[in-house]
């Protein structure tokens, strides 16, 4: 009787391996210069807290956009899009790279499709890390904290407010970040609901409609409560 036993080891050993160098290339842990991520590539925070990637949703198969969703939560729940406005067509030709110290999309055609859009990007090495709080920053190394970030996600919120996140007002501008809802459940283009805090300076959080018409208002915050906000 033949022993099969040597081919057995040696199919087990090369679906292993096989398994092993696929996992390493659909998961990474930062984006440097040399780094791009496309298709199914992820970028997994360092304690697996929070995933980025390309993702659709519902019947758009042709519309792809750079997410960010709960890596540990079954049902798929995303929290923060970069091109929300301009999903690209192919998942497999576009990229998220490095460019010229930014953090940029390109689309199948490699035009610009997103970028963090930093005016003096840093003359070093730029680094994307994702962390465990869901905040996406660039920075010059890889083990960075908030601290290091020349740009980070959590400034620009879309339509999910993360624990440790702001919503506050531009320190030069003054003019107020935005959480705006999603379009519908399968589009996460901004839809006609936004919050910000009020520019006017009452210490006031707002939803707008149509980031015209006042919708609700928490009240002014006295240091305590706000006071149109129910205990």
């Amino acid at each position: 009787m033949r022993n099969n036993k040597p081919q057995l080891w040696l199919s087990l050993s090369l679906i292993i391996t096989c398994f092993s160098f696929h996992t390493s290339l659909a998961a990474l842990t930062t984006i440097s210069a040399n780094q791009s991520l496309s298709g199914d590539e992820t970028l997994v925070s360092q304690h697996g807290n929070f995933e980025l990637g390309f993702f659709n949703t519902g019947n758009n198969s042709n519309k792809f956009y750079i997410g960010m969703w709960y890596k540990k939560i079954s049902q798929r729940t995303y929290v923060w899009v970069a091109n929300r406005d301009q999903p690209v067509s192919d998942k497999n030709s576009a990229k998220l790279t490095i460019l010229e110290g930014n953090l940029v999309l390109l689309d199948q055609s490699q035009n610009l499709v997103w970028s963090t859009n930093l005016s003096s990007p840093s003359s070093g090495s730029a680094v994307a890390v994702l962390l465990d709080t869901g905040n996406l920053i660039l920075s010059n190394r890889a083990n960075a904290s908030v601290s290091d970030a020349m740009w980070q996600s959590f400034d620009h919120p879309t339509d999910t407010w993360l624990p440790g996140g702001k919503i506050k007002l531009d320190k030069k501008t003054k003019k107020p970040q935005y959480l705006t809802s999603w379009k519908n459940r399968e589009d996460p283009a901004p839809g006609l609901f936004s919050l910000e805090l009020d520019p006017a300076g009452s210490n006031a959080y707002l939803i707008l409609w149509n980031k015209s018409e006042q919708y609700w208002t928490s009240g002014a915050w006295n240091g305590q409560i706000f006071s149109l906000v129910p205990e």
